[in-house]
């Protein structure tokens, strides 16, 4: 096994990622002095030759839109967690050469609640129906003993939402978006949706909001997350998404548990904050 280790975050468009800064840190932090990790612009056309033109030096990659389902066809093998939800977010690169992918954003959304003490709940709401809308829902199906409801924007979202109930084995009822004002009154609420969408719901926060998980780390605060926390509820981030589903991917590659979290959770807030 070489000396030097490398490994890197991939996707299209990439300069923003702030995974680099975590992974490095944790480097830092476990006293690997021998690796490295970088980010390279690639996407879907591009994937297949950067897998296969890699060395024996890499140990890991992680992958960002629009590779976490093209990337499927490429691996020898993928984690029950990535197919429950056909998304691979992290391929391990092992000794005998296999590409082995899997899934830490659903149990990354599972650590940052618990981390929050949030490790049940008896209901909860989605707002928006993409792809980390899925993992949201798998996260959920591990933590939820009652009703979750999905609020959607359009037929084809509703669609496939309920599809990805029926993968995961999990009763989600589809509400349209018009009436996403109701999923605040969930005892828990993930939002999932770009920035901006859900400015118009701040007006809508009851006197006393459970917990928000916000995707979205950058900008930060946003007016959802911001007001809701003026409201006295608890917050939980998408960068603490990140450094959760970070923290699972450095111990994967490196083979070193625990990762730092907390260097890992400080240096990407000193990025952020610029």
């Amino acid at each position: 096994m070489p000396s030097i280790r490398r490994a890197a975050v991939l996707g299209s468009p990439i300069a923003h990622s702030l995974s680099p800064v975590l992974h490095r840190a944790a480097y830092e932090e476990l006293g690997l002095e021998d690796w490295s990790y970088d980010r390279f612009e690639v996407d879907e056309v591009a994937l297949p030759d950067f897998l296969a033109g890699l060395g024996p030096e890499w140990a890991g990659l992680s992958l960002t839109m629009p590779l976490k389902r093209a990337v499927i066809p490429l691996l020898d093998t993928i984690s029950d967690t990535a197919a429950s939800v056909e998304a691979v977010n992290t391929v391990v690169l092992t000794e005998d050469g296999h590409k082995v992918g899997d899934n830490t954003d659903i149990p990354g959304m599972v650590a940052a609640l618990a981390e929050r003490g949030i490790d049940k709940a008896e209901s909860a709401a989605i707002l928006g129906a993409g792809a980390t809308a899925s993992s949201a829902l798998a996260a959920l199906s591990r933590i939820c003993t009652g009703e979750i409801v999905a609020y959607v924007r359009s037929d084809a979202r509703a669609a496939e939402m309920r599809e990805w109930g029926e993968r995961l084995d999990v009763d989600v009822k589809i509400r349209k978006w018009s009436d996403a004002a109701r999923a605040l009154t969930a005892p828990l609420v993930v939002a999932t949706t770009p920035a901006g969408t859900t400015d118009a719901l701040a007006a809508d926060i009851p006197e006393r909001p459970g917990t928000l998980f916000d995707v979205l780390y950058d900008p930060w605060p946003t007016q959802l997350a911001a007001r809701w926390s003026g409201y006295g509820g608890a917050v939980v981030s998408g960068l603490d998404l990140l450094v959760h589903q970070a923290v699972l991917q450095v111990e994967q590659m490196t083979g070193r548990a625990p990762a730092p979290l907390g260097a890992m959770r400080r240096a990407g807030e000193r990025a952020l904050a610029g």
